[in-house]
């Protein structure tokens, strides 16, 4: 495979009989882990980014509950039971942690806060990237320990338990502005008028993130992502190094730590830059956004590479042919390659439940 694990076997592409024994995965695993492991599965497996939450009746039966996001997210028995909703009413092939990619954010010091009808606020906002002044609380993330020890250990042997973290560029935007943003241009500001600011940033980011990650995986986690959720917003030179070199920077530390477990990296709005992105990054697969052509996709990356996407949510909502055409399309371009069948971004809260079953009726069927 393109990844990491090849990287590290093989810089300069030789002995391929070695890296086949290596990346030989046993019969015990799981098929989405053995597909980010380099097998081909017909049919796919699939998974949904936000697959637990708010489309779910459940769901919103349990935060009426409980109360707000955070106090879910902060709360390992409701949150492992969010996590574990769809597995449970539609038997999804990957388990995705319930919680937010901010919470490092708010673990390095800043206040964070979701306001009915309103994004998620981060105070103090970082104009200048300084992080002085903050005061880190690193306990916040072992409630989010305790959910992913307390999803594995009810998970059944054929489901995957997927970890993840935001990426480092679209957690400074975050921190930088307070708040998201259309452009992100606060932080796209910074990064030109004080690239050494902006960098330190950037670096202590990448180091929380490891560490953030790892404990995941200590927890339970056998598979993690990164969202780059405004990977889009970048021109060509700072997509190299705001993007690219920290997810890299990452995905290095993280197969020192744990070498055996796949990173999928998900650069949203990354065009064409996404085969740099696929090669210079290690990640171990590369998750599509609805904007990617699945033919293009399947031309431009490493042919060995598993890939994950890319149906656009507005098709599951619109359902019948609209969904079934674009399911058609993403599964006969990526016929020959390791595919996980996912969406090119998070579910919608209006998707119907009934569309997501229809969705798993002609994922199950093989080609």
């Amino acid at each position: 495979m393109a990844g990491r694990r090849s990287q590290a076997l093989d810089p300069m592409a030789g002995d391929r009989e070695t890296a086949a024994m290596i990346h030989a995965k046993p019969d015990s695993d799981p098929p989405l882990l053995a597909v980010l492991k380099g097998d081909r599965r017909d049919p796919p497996p699939v998974w949904l980014m936000r697959q637990a939450g708010r489309y779910l009746p459940e769901y919103r039966a349990l935060r009426a509950e409980k109360g707000g996001f955070l106090e879910l997210v902060y709360d390992s028995d409701a949150a492992a039971e969010i996590t574990l909703q769809p597995i449970r009413r539609f038997g999804m092939d990957g388990a995705i942690l319930f919680s937010d990619i901010l919470i490092v954010p708010h673990a390095m010091g800043q206040g964070l806060s979701f306001g009915v009808g309103e994004g998620p606020q981060l105070t103090p906002a970082l104009g200048d990237g300084v992080l002085d002044g903050l005061e880190p609380q690193p306990l916040h993330f072992q409630k989010i320990y305790e959910t992913v020890a307390k999803v594995r250990a009810q998970l059944p042997p054929a489901v995957t338990m997927l970890g993840f973290a935001g990426s480092p560029w679209t957690i400074a935007t975050y921190m930088v502005a307070g708040h998201g943003s259309k452009d992100q241009a606060e932080a796209r500001r910074l990064a030109y008028r004080d690239p050494a600011a902006f960098q330190a940033l950037i670096d202590r980011i990448v180091a929380v993130t490891v560490d953030y990650l790892s404990g995941q995986i200590e927890a339970g986690a056998q598979a993690v992502q990164l969202f780059d959720s405004w990977a889009g917003s970048l021109a060509p030179a700072q997509f190299d190094r705001w993007v690219i070199a920290p997810t890299a920077e990452i995905v290095s530390q993280l197969m020192v730590r744990h070498g055996e477990v796949p990173i999928i990296g998900f650069p949203k709005g990354a065009g064409a830059k996404l085969a740099a992105y696929a090669a210079e990054t290690g990640v171990d697969a590369v998750g599509l956004d609805e904007t990617i052509d699945p033919e293009w996709a399947d031309a431009m990356l490493p042919p060995d590479m598993p890939v994950q996407g890319n149906l656009d949510p507005l098709a599951l909502i619109a359902g019948g042919e609209a969904l079934t055409s674009s399911v058609a399309r993403i599964r006969a371009a990526f016929d020959e390659r390791p595919h996980v069948f996912n969406l090119g971004h998070g579910i919608l809260p209006d998707a119907p439940i009934a569309h997501v079953e229809q969705l798993l009726e002609m994922l199950r069927r093989p080609l």
